[in-house]
């Protein structure tokens, strides 16, 4: 069996690396250790790269589409690992997640609908409504025994009236990975209400040992006929450069809307190398990934091991999925703009903003990738440490 080695250093500078090469753009210089985007520093498999450098051996780079083969891996690994018993009829590719859900505000709901987030959350469910004109509702999660909750009451309140729901299943940031229980009341809250549901499982591949992830549209029938779920590689195999993801619609009606708006507008076209890629990565990815779960669970325990004994003032909600943490530095006791100053002149880190995160509680918190080689990690954490006291 093969041994993957995720302790490499690898410099990615000059690549055209979000990471390390747009940083100047936000800190006004290149010289931060980027733990922000969240992709990881690891290298991409070796029988992803190797499928790649074969299809470019034919020389011949013309317009490509999803075979039969790439569909049927895709179709193994949904059903293996969360009961999805689907057809390649209900899948559909998209050029990134980020652009499904963009597609999907543009096919289901018009300008001033009100559309549903829980909150802290990716920036572009927050950004994506808000640039196309919809109205944002908010539904802020609780911190219970380190881990986000759902408050369903607010939850039950605030989607009347909304058209859709932008779901992270797992969530992002933090990583929460929601019960059955969790995603069959959120169904019921929305199909009772005439809230479509677009469910993004981008960090489902990435739950952590001990924790089990439950794909949205198998809890219930509720949840089955109103969702469009959104799933990809890109996390799981460190590929997001590829922009390759598919979405999984079982309901029909549902279906034929979206799957009709990305064929008439042609905006869901994929490139050689995305299929490529993709289908070598589920064919060849399992014992690959049981490694990677492997490190990132010591990553995320050598954090809080770190943070506990360290920076006992630092409160963390770490991962339970994916490699993303929420650090809340409020007890330091300093302004929101005091912390940012020390994490980037000081510690000379680079962390994403909680304030991008949706609300407007989230001053003073930021989120911490943890998806690099332990190295990298110390160095964050200790820079982080020196520059708080």
């Amino acid at each position: 069996m093969k041994q993957y080695n995720f302790d490499e250093i690898i410099d990615r500078r000059g690549t055209g690396c979000v990471k390390h090469d747009m940083m100047d753009r936000i800190w006004g210089t290149n010289d931060l250790l980027p733990m922000w985007v969240a992709d990881m520093d690891f290298r991409s498999p070796d029988f992803v790269m190797d499928a790649l450098r074969r299809r470019c051996d034919h020389e011949v780079l013309g317009y490509s589409f999803g075979t039969k083969e790439y569909f049927d891996v895709m179709l193994s690994w949904l059903q293996r690992h969360y009961a999805i018993t689907a057809q390649s009829s209900q899948l559909h590719y998209i050029p990134g997640i980020v652009a499904g859900i963009a597609f999907a505000l543009q096919a289901f709901t018009a300008v001033g609908d009100k559309v549903l987030i829980l909150t802290p959350v990716y920036p572009p469910f927050v950004h994506l409504p808000q640039g196309s004109g919809r109205s944002l509702v908010c539904s802020p999660l609780k911190i219970e025994n380190g881990r986000f909750a759902i408050d369903f009451d607010d939850l039950r309140e605030k989607a009347k009236g909304c058209k859709m729901m932008i779901l992270a299943n797992p969530h992002n940031p933090g990583g929460t990975v929601w019960s059955a229980d969790e995603l069959r009341q959120i169904a019921h809250i929305c199909a009772e209400n005439g809230v479509l549901i677009i469910d993004d499982e981008i960090h489902a591949d990435l739950t952590l040992p001990g924790y089990s992830h439950t794909a949205f549209p198998t809890v219930s029938s509720e949840a089955e006929n109103n969702c469009i779920m959104f799933y990809s590689p890109s996390k799981t195999f460190n590929i997001a450069g590829l922009s390759s993801s598919v979405c999984y619609i079982p309901n029909d009606e549902i279906r034929k809307r979206y799957f009709g708006y990305l064929d008439t507008y042609e905006v869901a076209n994929g490139n050689v190398f995305a299929y490529v890629g993709a289908e070598a990565a589920f064919a060849n990815g399992e014992e690959w990934l049981r490694q990677l779960l492997d490190y990132l669970a010591a990553n995320v325990r050598f954090t809080a091991d770190f943070i506990h004994n360290e920076m006992p003032l630092l409160k963390a909600v770490m991962p339970e999925a994916s490699y993303l943490a929420w650090l809340d530095f409020t007890a330091y006791g300093h302004s929101h703009e005091e912390t940012k100053r020390r994490l980037c002149e000081t510690a000379r880190v680079a962390l994403n903003d909680g304030t991008d995160f949706g609300g407007t509680n989230y001053k003073n918190c930021f989120r911490l990738n943890l998806g690099c080689p332990r190295a990298t990690l110390h160095d964050a954490l200790k820079r982080i440490k020196k520059a708080m006291e």
